[in-house]
C-alpha cells in the first residue's frame, strides 16, 4: 500500500550533506518525492511503499552525517501525489528563520587523503573542502546556506567543482565553499607595506622559511589571523613576548600529529581524542618534564600546556614544511577581538609582525579557537567558539517572547531564545576596550540578521559597571537580572535537564553580590525558582577595587592586615614588597574602608597564597595565580590547613599565619588547595542534595579531579558542553528568566 509523508525537520542539517543523504537513502528504498532547505530546515515530502518508508525512517535517525544533527522531526501523513521521481529541490525561503548553523569544521581525513594524493586535481590545495568539513560559521551571510549566502559567492565553479557540487551521489553535493586552485581563493604572502613577495603554493613555502628563520609572521586562518612563531626557538618567543607586551600569559601550540605532541606532553587517552576529534580544539595537557622541544617561554611558570593539530589544509601544508611545531596565538592586541583582514592587521600589528599570508576570501564572522581540559572522560570546556559554537540546544518552554541574554563582561558569549530553541554565539571575550563592546554589538547584529530576531525582553547581569548591564538599560524593551553566581549554576542545571534544588558551589574571581559587595565563594540551596545563600567565605577588602586583581600583594596586605594588625612584624617579608609611601596609602584604605570594597572571592584569595608562598606578587592575566598554584602541588603531602565554618560564614584567614612557618610553596600550595576540597565535602555532608558546580576556579584542574574521585555515590555536576567560566554566564541567565 502506498503512503506519503511530509517532514519538517530542524538542527543542523544545511551544509552538513544532509540533503544528499536523504537522497541516497529514498533511492535506495526506492521512494519517490523531494527535499530542500528552507529558513526553517529542510522539507521532505516522500511517498512509497510502507515498509520502505520505515526503512527510509529509521535510516534518518541512525545514519547520520558526521556534522548533522536532528533536533526536532514533525511527521504529517498526506494523500499520495504519484511523484516520478526523487530530486533535491532548490531552497525556499520562509517568513520565519530557525535553521542552525554549523560552526566551522577541522579538515577531514577524506579531504586530508586528497591533500596529499598526487594524482588528485586538489593536491596541496590550500582550501580544500567537503559537505563534512570546511568552513559555515566564518562565511554565512544569511540563511538559507546557500553559496550566493556565503563570502564564496564572487568565486565561480569550474567545470571539474561543479559536476561534484551538482552530483547527489557526491560528498561535495552542495558544498557551499567547494574550489579548486583553478576557481577558488588566492594566497598572498605579503610585507607589512602590502607589497606581494609570492603567491599560493610558493608563499606558504616562503611562509615557512621565514619561520625558520626565527621570523614573527600572520596568517590568515578560518576565524581570523594567527600570529605564528617557531615555538622551539626561545629567541623569537621572547621576541614575540616583548612586541606584544604578554608578559607570561602562555602561548597555544600547534603539532603537525599526535606522536610530535607526545615529545612534549603526556596524554591520557580521552586527551588524544580530545585532541584528534572534528573540532580540533586547544587542549590543556600535562607538560613532559625535561622538555627538549617547546622553549620554556612559551608557557613558564606552570605545568602546563595548550596544545592543537593543524585543523585547515592550510596549516596542515604549512606544518608539513617544518620540523618543529609552532606557535599560533590570535591575532589582536591585548584584550581585543581577533584580527580578520589585512588593513586592520597592518594597522594595529605593524609593530608586532614583519609578514604575512593573506587570502581573498572574506571573514564574514570571526571566531577564536575553542580550549578544553578533560577530567578524566569529562570534557571541561574553557573557551567555546571554532568547532562549538554556534551551538543550539531545545528548551521547552510557554515562552513565545524573544529573549537575548548578554552574558557577562569578562569571557563575554551571548544566547538567544526563540521558539524553543537556545543558540548560544562564539566567545566573544572581554569588554575592556572599545573595539570589545563594538565587536558585542556587531556579533548581536550577526545573529539579529540570520534569525530575524528582535528581542522583547533583555537579560542581563545585576553589576550596575558591566558594559553588558549598561547597555541592556539603554535598550528600549523589558530588562530582567540574574545574579551572576546563581547564572553559573543555572547553565549547569540546564545542561545537565536539572529541575529539583541542589547544592550549588560557585567559586571565581569577581560576581556582583546581592549585597552589593564582590562575590565569588558562594554555597547556594537552589532550584530553577529561587537560591539561598548557606555558606561563604568570609570577606576582605579588595584594596583599591580592581587595581587588586593585577597587584595581587595588595590581596595579602588585606589578608595580614585583617589577621596581623597589631603586630605585622611577623610579616615583614610581604610588607617589604611596598614602599613606606604605599604602605601609608593602602592601610588607610583598609582602616576606612576607601574604595576597597569587601570580596569574598576564592580566585582572589588564590592570589593571597600565590603571594605568601613567594612565588609571586602581581600577575599578567587572568587566572595566572591558580596556575602557579596548581602547578606547586604536591601528591605526596597529604596535609591540609584548617577552614571552617562559623554560622554560615567560611573562616579561612588564620591559615596566612601558618604559611608563615610552612615557607616552602609547594607545602603552602599542596596544604591549601587541600584545604579546599576539605571544606567543599564538609559543607556538601550536610546536604542530601546533588552537587553543581560552576565558576572559573573549578577551571584548576587538579580541585577538580580530586572533588570528583571524592564524591562516590554522591551526583555531583559539572558544565561539559558550556564553558564552566563566564563563558556560560548567557544560557544561565537565559534559565533564569525562562525558570
Amino acid at each position: 500500500m502506498m503512503r506519503r509523508y511530509i517532514y519538517k525537520i530542524e538542527g543542523i542539517v544545511q551544509g552538513v550533506g544532509f540533503r544528499p543523504f536523504v537522497y541516497q537513502i529514498a533511492h535506495r528504498n526506492q521512494l519517490k518525492g523531494y527535499v530542500l532547505n528552507n529558513s526553517l530546515g529542510v522539507e521532505i515530502d516522500i511517498e512509497g511503499k510502507k515498509e520502505a518508508l520505515e526503512s527510509f525512517e529509521k535510516a534518518l535517525h541512525v545514519e547520520l552525517p558526521p556534522l548533522a544533527r536532528v533536533d526536532v522531526v514533525q511527521k504529517e501523513e498526506l494523500k499520495p501525489k504519484g511523484y516520478s521521481d526523487f530530486e533535491i529541490k532548490q531552497s525556499s525561503a520562509k517568513e520565519k528563520k530557525k535553521t542552525l548553523i554549523s560552526p566551522d569544521m577541522s579538515i577531514c581525513e577524506d579531504c586530508l587523503r586528497e591533500l596529499r594524493d598526487r594524482d588528485n586535481f586538489r593536491y596541496e590545495y590550500f582550501f580544500i573542502n567537503c559537505t563534512n568539513c570546511g568552513p559555515r560559521y566564518s562565511i554565512i551571510k544569511e540563511v538559507p546556506y546557500d553559496r550566493k549566502n556565503t563570502s564564496m559567492s564572487p568565486f565561480v565553479m569550474c567545470q571539474k567543482c561543479e559536476q561534484e557540487y551538482i552530483n547527489p551521489m557526491d560528498r561535495r553535493y552542495h558544498a557551499q565553499p567547494i574550489s579548486c586552485s583553478s576557481c577558488g581563493p588566492q594566497l598572498f604572502l605579503k610585507d607589512m607595506q602590502g607589497v606581494v613577495l609570492a603567491k599560493n603554493t610558493q608563499a606558504i613555502s616562503e611562509l615557512a622559511e621565514l619561520i625558520k628563520k626565527g621570523h614573527i609572521v600572520a596568517m590568515k586562518g578560518m576565524g581570523g589571523f594567527h600570529l605564528i612563531c617557531d615555538a622551539s626557538n626561545s629567541k623569537a618567543v621572547e621576541l614575540l613576548r616583548q612586541r606584544k607586551n604578554r608578559a607570561t600569559k602562555p602561548f597555544a601550540v600547534m603539532f603537525k600529529s599526535i606522536k610530535e605532541i607526545e615529545k612534549s606532553a603526556v596524554l591520557t587517552q580521552s586527551e588524544k581524542r580530545a585532541i584528534e576529534s572534528l573540532q580540533r580544539p586547544i587542549v590543556l595537557v600535562k607538560k613532559r618534564q625535561n622538555d627538549t622541544v617547546v622553549s620554556k617561554n612559551v608557557a613558564p611558570f606552570i605545568d602546563r600546556l595548550g596544545v592543537f593539530l593543524s585543523y585547515t589544509p592550510l596549516h596542515v601544508l604549512l606544518l608539513d614544511k617544518l620540523d618543529f611545531p609552532i606557535i599560533a596565538t590570535s591575532a589582536n592586541n591585548s584584550g581585543e577581538p581577533i584580527i580578520t583582514d589585512e588593513k586592520e592587521l597592518r594597522e594595529s600589528l605593524l609593530a608586532v609582525v614583519e609578514f604575512y599570508l593573506d587570502y581573498n576570501r572574506e571573514i564574514v564572522n570571526s571566531s577564536d579557537d575553542s580550549v578544553l581540559q578533560m577530567i578524566g572522560e569529562r570534557v571541561l570546556m574553557m573557551r567555546s567558539s571554532r568547532g562549538f559554537t554556534p551551538t543550539s540546544f531545545r528548551f521547552k518552554s510557554k515562552h513565545k517572547r524573544h529573549i537575548l541574554a548578554v552574558g557577562a563582561h569578562q569571557k563575554n558569549s551571548i544566547a538567544l531564545y526563540m521558539d524553543e530553541q537556545i543558540i548560544q554565539s562564539p566567545y566573544i571575550g572581554d569588554l575592556d576596550s572599545i573595539k570589545s563592546c563594538e565587536f558585542f554589538e556587531r556579533t548581536l547584529r550577526v545573529f539579529k540578521r540570520l534569525y530575524d530576531f528582535a528581542p522583547e525582553v533583555i537579560v542581563c547581569d545585576k553589576h550596575p559597571n558591566y558594559f553588558t548591564t549598561q547597555w541592556a538599560k539603554k535598550q528600549k524593551c523589558e530588562v530582567y537580572q540574574v545574579q551572576h553566581h546563581y547564572a553559573h549554576i543555572l547553565s549547569c542545571m540546564f545542561e545537565h535537564d536539572i529541575w529539583h534544588k541542589v547544592l550549588g558551589v560557585a567559586w571565581d574571581g569577581t560576581g556582583y553580590g546581592d549585597d552589593g559587595t564582590v562575590w565569588g565563594g558562594e554555597f547556594f540551596v537552589c532550584d530553577r525558582k529561587e537560591y539561598k545563600r548557606v555558606a561563604y567565605f568570609e570577606p576582605f577588602l579588595l584594596l583599591g577595587s580592581d587595581k587588586s586583581v593585577k597587584d595581587i600583594k595588595r590581596v595579602a596586605l588585606s589578608m595580614i592586615l585583617d589577621v596581623g594588625s597589631e603586630n605585622l612584624s611577623e610579616f615583614q617579608r610581604f610588607i617589604s614588597l611596598f614602599s613606606k609611601r604605599e604602605l601609608s596609602l593602602l592601610t588607610q584604605m583598609h582602616s576606612k574602608a576607601i574604595n576597597s570594597p569587601k570580596c569574598s572571592s576564592v580566585g582572589r584569595i588564590f592570589d593571597a597564597v600565590a603571594v605568601f608562598s613567594g612565588v609571586c606578587s602581581e600577575v599578567s592575566y587572568d587566572g595566572e595565580s591558580g596556575l602557579i598554584i596548581e602547578s606547586l602541588y604536591d601528591e605526596s603531602i597529604s596535609e591540609s590547613y584548617r577552614l571552617y565554618l562559623d554560622g554560615d560564614v567560611i573562616r579561612y584567614k588564620h591559615i596566612f599565619k601558618e604559611m608563615l612557618k610552612d615557607e616552602k610553596p609547594k607545602i603552602i600550595a599542596t596544604k591549601f588547595i587541600n584545604a579546599l576540597v576539605n571544606l567543599f565535602f564538609e559543607i556538601s555532608h550536610r546536604y542530601d542534595l546533588d552537587i553543581v558546580l560552576g565558576g572559573g576556579v573549578f577551571q584548576n584542574r587538579t580541585i577538580l579531579e580530586k572533588i570528583t574521585k571524592r564524591a562516590g555515590q554522591k551526583s555531583l555536576y559539572f558544565p561539559n558542553k558550556l564553558p564552566i567560566n563566564d563563558g556560560g554566564i548567557a544560557v544561565g541567565q537565559l534559565c533564569g528568566y525562562l525558570g
